[in-house]
């Protein structure tokens, strides 16, 4: 296959392919940051067909419609009743700024609450007046707080939240590559080396990524920006683990570096050229998904797949020859020098060849057991929900429900034809979980009806009511519309719905492909699909686990489903593609069960530390502020572990020491007679394995 070993014809030409990589990131990284895109509605839906975004669309043609507003909560820390100075200081506060309705009291007097309309602009304008209304309120008197909250401030909080974090992720995410290349190789070069090339490879994705997302008008945002830069740092240091093991072998038996580099990247270009593009085209399919941030993810990590595949074939190998062997001082690989690596492996490779059907028993009892948790998964996030440490948007929407309809925070907003006004009041009014019914906007052909529910936003019990007001309301009129949070809720959920019914059978599809293709076998890649995908259950299960028992988490967010699935399917994909092409070429000499035993003892060193890797990596995640990245990441990490330390490393080598030659069916290992032979017996088939 072709690679970065085409191109090194010398040291001079690997200086010059540096100096390129070099000069290439530092124009990226100098060029103007991009505009990020608006979003196209407030449902975060890459599409208007949503009865939400109908809802917003029509809404705009009323007086008002760009109006947000913020919702000023008192109360006293203790929470005692509001006295009359704590009122008349609340009537003061608000009225200083321009809040004209006066401030209603729960009925039991011990939460004030005030609505101050905002004028419109965009979220960066709405997050700018509301730090500003935080500000003006810190100045009441001892005893008496004031929280603001709805939706502007949920908008504005979860902006500041991810203020410093992506330096904070990139930071801990290269501390931990760092250790774990230290752990992996003992060298200060092969540290600093790659992963220079794999920082500036994250660094030149977020900058192409923020390019074109913005030419695309797809907004980005600290959920894209989070899960790229991970993915990239995962993928490029894994690829760079696989040269690396594959050069340092290959120096054993070649005296020349810049040959031994040659040889080595042809060996190790076509998995790295087939999980890459395998992963690029998992990802491809994430663009047929419903909402922009999935949409903005592919981008991002499609941009940031092929350029770890580029630096990994070209600007790396190009890196390691300028310092010859001594990039691996002190422990310096020399022509003739015996392989230290793998003996562990080798051992559990004689071990689990003796018993496959025992240990493939064992194993599938084990991953069923982690695949049970997933009974009783919970999906759908509540607003409140969504924050690991709770922001002040949070704190005061609690306080609020605690006193008023829980769904004061943040309305549902029904719009129809002004003449079906009346009908339309009438048949929300009916409605249970319907608290409050107020007169909005108007003009000559529409009317408007702010809904208060009595349920937390978001919550399934609000999405209840949503299904329950358009079913009712259809029967007025189909021109009645539904929208405002709840129903962006219901619509989005249902979205990520039908986007898993759509895009995961894609993604198993494609992935097959891939693997008959590079296998050019039929049985082998069912097999190992096989095992992908009880590895995603197993992994699922085990994480809600942790989620319901440990963490305490409400429910999952409904884009987690989809995104830990393509992570695990795709990259676990890798690992299947490093170790199964390493047996084939094996088999092609010493059959399929001591080819496959020779792959598991020279890449089970660099899967399990590509896979411990990638599942600290992924598993970084949770420095970020959102429970949505924390459960990815603890998904994908749990699953990446399983897939290196029993899957890849004990199922798939067991299905192989079973099987013999059928593993590949229909094909055969070329240049080596079938072990399935009738003149070979047991004894053969036992000696095949020994090491």
């Amino acid at each position: 296959m072709p690679g970065s070993g085409f191109f090194l014809r010398s040291r001079r030409v690997a200086a010059l392919l540096v100096l390129g990589g070099l000069a290439l990131a530092t124009l990226t990284l100098l060029s103007p940051a991009a505009e990020e895109a608006e979003p196209r509605s407030a449902t975060g839906l890459s599409t208007s067909a949503a009865e939400s975004a109908q809802a917003q669309q029509l809404r705009e043609q009323l007086p008002g419609a760009d109006q947000s507003s913020a919702l000023i909560v008192f109360s006293r820390p203790d929470q005692g009743v509001l006295t009359a100075a704590d009122q008349a200081a609340s009537r003061e506060a608000s009225a200083a700024v321009g809040v004209k309705v006066p401030v209603q009291l729960s009925e039991d007097r011990k939460v004030g609450l005030a609505v101050l309309p905002l004028p419109g602009g965009d979220d960066e304008q709405l997050s700018e007046t509301v730090d500003k209304l935080r500000d003006d309120f810190k100045s009441l008197p001892d005893g008496l707080q004031a929280s603001v909250t709805g939706p502007a401030a949920f908008t504005t909080d979860l902006t500041r939240v991810f203020d410093g974090a992506d330096t904070r992720l990139i930071l801990v995410t290269a501390c931990v590559v760092a250790l774990l290349l230290l752990l992996t190789y003992r060298s200060p070069g092969l540290v600093l080396i790659p992963l220079v090339v794999v920082a500036l490879t994250e660094q030149v994705t977020t900058g192409l990524s923020e390019q074109l997302l913005s030419r695309l008008g797809i907004p980005g945002g600290g959920q894209v920006s989070g899960i790229v830069s991970v993915l990239v740092f995962g993928a490029a240091t894994d690829y760079a683990l696989l040269l690396i093991a594959r050069y340092r072998e290959v120096l054993r038996a070649e005296e020349r570096p810049l040959e031994a580099m040659r040889i080595a990247v042809r060996r190790v270009a076509e998995p790295i050229l087939a999980s890459g593009g395998t992963v690029v085209c998992a990802l491809a399919l994430l663009l047929l998904a419903s909402t922009e941030t999935l949409q903005g993810i592919a981008i991002g990590c499609i941009i940031g797949i092929v350029l770890a595949i580029v630096s990994s074939l070209i600007v790396l190998p190009a890196a390691l020859v300028l310092f010859g062997r001594g990039i691996f001082w002190p422990f310096v690989p020399r022509v003739g020098d015996p392989a230290t690596e793998g003996k562990v492996w080798g051992r559990l490779g004689v071990l689990v060849a003796r018993r496959p059907a025992i240990v493939l028993t064992v194993a599938g009892l084990l991953l069923a057991g982690m695949a049970a948790g997933t009974f009783g998964v919970r999906t759908g996030l509540a607003q409140n929900d969504q924050f690991r440490v709770e922001p002040e948007a949070v704190s005061g929407a609690k306080i609020l429900a605690e006193a008023f309809p829980a769904g004061a925070t943040e309305p549902i907003t029904v719009i129809g034809p002004v003449g079906d006004a009346d009908a339309m009041a009438r048949t929300i009014r009916q409605i249970d979980g319907v608290a409050e019914v107020r007169p909005g906007d108007r003009n000559g052909q529409l009317a408007e009806y702010d809904v208060i529910l009595s349920s937390e936003p978001g919550t399934e019990a609000s999405i209840s009511v949503v299904r329950n007001l358009r079913s009712q309301l259809d029967q007025v009129s189909d021109q009645v519309l539904v929208g405002g949070g709840p129903a962006e809720s219901l619509d989005v959920q249902e979205a990520d719905q039908r986007d898993r019914l759509l895009i995961m059978p894609l993604i198993l599809l494609l992935v097959g492909a891939v693997l008959v293709a590079v296998l050019r076998s039929v049985l082998a890649p069912i097999l190992l699909l096989l095992t992908v995908v009880v590895s995603f259950f197993a992994s699922f299960g085990a994480s809600w686990l942790v989620f319901d028992h440990l963490l305490n988490f409400p429910a999952l967010d409904g884009s987690v489903i989809l995104l830990s699935f393509l992570f695990l399917v795709a990259l676990g994909v890798d690992y299947n593609i490093f170790l199964s092409t390493r047996a084939r070429e094996e088999a092609r000499t010493d059959g399929t069960r001591q080819g496959m035993a020779t792959a598991l003892r020279v890449t089970g060193g660099v899967i399990t530390s590509a896979g411990l890797l990638l599942a600290a990596v992924f598993a970084v995640l949770g420095v970020l502020p959102l429970i949505t990245l924390t459960q990815i990441g603890i998904i994908v990490c749990i699953g990446v572990l399983l897939d290196t330390l029993l899957v890849r490393t004990v199922v798939v080598p067991a299905l192989a020491f079973l099987l013999g030659d059928r593993f590949w069916w229909p094909s055969r290992p070329q240049g080596h007679p079938t072990e399935t032979d009738s003149t070979k017996g047991p004894e053969h088939e036992r000696q095949a394995v020994q090491l």
